[in-house]
């Protein structure tokens, strides 16, 4: 995983450069400091999946091409076979997997994210990222925290949100969680 993470990081400092921007740019674009930003492109600290989707924006390429270094070209359709989606896990706390990183300019990314079970009573790491977040729990029990609120979903339920809100995930009932995470 730490090279995957290296290749990632130099995909994107190669991306940067080419399109004339410093690294404080990206760090004030992604409201990070940019301390942070040089670890991610360094490959020195996981990139989640939240920045690595405006990482993409900010470069203006599809986000499957910092996934993989190939250059998305579907145009009709892509199809993604079951578990079989390039695996991003860029947060401890859940594993991603892209299902459309093939796809030339989405206007959204789709992932299968697993939850996993919280060791201890704290309350998962928040995130937040500009636009909006469709969830839909495919197994298990979820937990989501958004904006002070706590939501139980279970398997068939789903929930639309502002996801520039502090939100997360967290699986119930000491089982993995799976869900469809659309970021648009």
């Amino acid at each position: 995983m730490k090279e995957k993470m290296k290749e990632i990081g130099l995909r994107i400092n190669e991306l940067r450069e080419l399109s004339d921007l410093e690294v404080q740019d990206m760090a004030d674009y992604l409201e990070i400091s940019s301390e942070t930003y040089k670890e991610y492109e360094d490959g020195k600290k996981d990139i989640p999946a939240s920045i690595l989707y405006e990482i993409a924006h900010k470069l203006q390429v599809d986000m499957g091409l910092l996934l993989t270094g190939e250059e998305t070209r579907m145009h009709i359709f892509s199809v993604t076979r079951k578990g079989k989606g390039v695996e991003v896990g860029r947060r401890k706390q859940y594993k991603y997997e892209n299902l459309a990183e093939k796809f030339i300019h989405k206007k959204a990314e789709p992932f299968i994210v697993t939850a996993d079970p919280k060791n201890g009573n704290t309350k998962p790491d928040t995130n937040s990222h500009p636009g909006q977040e469709f969830d839909y729990v495919l197994e298990g029990v979820l937990k989501i925290y958004i904006h002070d609120n706590e939501i139980i979903l279970n398997e068939g339920d789903s929930i639309f949100f502002d996801s520039s809100y502090e939100h997360a995930m967290e699986a119930l009932e000491n089982k993995p969680a799976k869900f469809l995470a659309v970021v648009m």
